[in-house]
């Protein structure tokens, strides 16, 4: 369980005042601390290069904050594998896993701004190859120590060893993100990796049919049977104790902001998408409801912090959450056949490999503990 921003600076329709964009940065690392502290399990941090979002840097964020906190999982949502450079991903995030004791995972997208594609030198055309090529190379560049490589969108490489090494030697665990490919699907299934569908505009009968191809494929290519796949879910919500004083407040933000604004009443979006705005058990009840759909799954993030709402109502919000934490995981287990397997996480994938982990260095900062891992022999 956990939730993810997509760090969007959006004016509060109710009063104008817009956030800077330190303010915003800031904003979500109280929301990320928060997240720890109610208890759930991932934050995860999407990844723009335009107006009018702000993290341009995932991993720089992603390493302030697990300075700042010693369990919760770091996740994005999404790392672009088309303008990125496979290279830079396997570096950044092996340093990332690092310097949080393993303490993440990534999301991987193509991004969906086609202005985007072209500042990094891409052709938006090109996005499911770039995908899809620039994924076989990362793979392979957290697998293999001395890698010879040659593709369409890069240089080739040549007895090339990416630095540092995976944390004892385990890559991140890796989500393939997508709403409405199903070449991602395949992909994911292809190397039994994670597929989540971020479902956040869409009915749920389409995930539905997306998250089916993903689990029929991964049991086609030998990863287990289809109800072992790994799946994760989008979502959002607003909630007030009162489910009329959740419709009133949050309708201005819906109205308003530019990714619900202008189209769709708010009562006709929450029939069709997964948005609830209402009361804490009417939450429960719907997002309980994926599961009727989807089957039994390992991932559920929230959409929490948009539209242009507030820190304090955000911050409101978790507390919320948290309030009906312990009933979302025991709804989500009700019934769970034993077989089905957790989300991976790093201490897992390494229980799995029969290795030892590498804690030779440790330090200690207040209730902070960070594992820094020294490669030795």
């Amino acid at each position: 369980m956990g939730v993810f921003t997509v760090s969007d600076v959006t004016p509060d329709p109710t009063n104008g005042v817009i956030p800077s964009e330190h303010q915003r940065l800031m904003n979500i690392v109280a929301v990320a601390e928060k997240a720890e502290e109610i208890g759930l399990d991932v934050f995860a941090l999407g990844e723009h290069h335009n107006p009018p979002f702000v993290s341009s840097s995932p991993t720089t964020t992603l390493g302030y904050i697990a300075a700042r906190t010693s369990r919760i999982i770091l996740s994005t949502a999404t790392t672009l594998i088309t303008t990125n450079d496979p290279v830079k991903i396997a570096e950044d995030y092996s340093m990332l896993q690092h310097l949080s004791g393993g303490r993440v995972d990534l999301m991987m997208g193509r991004g969906n701004t086609g202005p985007v594609y072209p500042w990094f030198g891409r052709d938006i055309r090109e996005g499911i190859n770039l995908a899809l090529e620039n994924y076989d190379l990362l793979h392979r560049l957290w697998r293999e120590d001395v890698v010879d490589w040659q593709g369409k969108f890069r240089t080739p490489l040549n007895g090339f060893t990416s630095i540092p090494r995976p944390l004892d030697d385990i890559p991140p665990f890796v989500w393939h993100g997508s709403i409405r490919s199903p070449q991602i699907a395949e992909q994911a299934a292809y190397y039994g990796d994670g597929f989540f569908h971020n479902n956040i505009f869409w009915p749920i009968d389409h995930t539905q049919r997306m998250i089916e191809l993903y689990r029929t494929r991964f049991e086609h290519y030998g990863h287990g049977p289809a109800s072992h796949a790994i799946v994760g879910l989008g979502g959002q919500f607003f909630m007030r104790r009162n489910s009329q004083d959740a419709v009133r407040e949050f309708r201005p933000y819906f109205d308003n902001a530019p990714v619900y604004g202008h189209g769709p009443s708010m009562e006709e979006f929450t029939s069709g998408t997964p948005l609830t705005v209402g009361s804490p058990q009417q939450v429960l009840e719907r997002t309980l409801g994926f599961r009727q759909k989807v089957g039994d799954y390992q991932r559920q993030l929230f959409l929490i912090d948009h539209a242009g709402l507030p820190i304090k109502t955000v911050l409101e919000q978790m507390d919320l959450l948290g309030e009906i934490l312990p009933d979302l995981r025991a709804g989500l287990l009700e019934g769970r056949p034993a077989d089905i397997p957790d989300a991976p996480t790093h201490a897992s994938l390494l229980a799995a490999s029969g290795a030892q982990p590498d804690d030779s260095y440790r330090f200690e900062t207040g209730d902070n503990v960070t594992g820094l891992a020294s490669r030795t022999a």
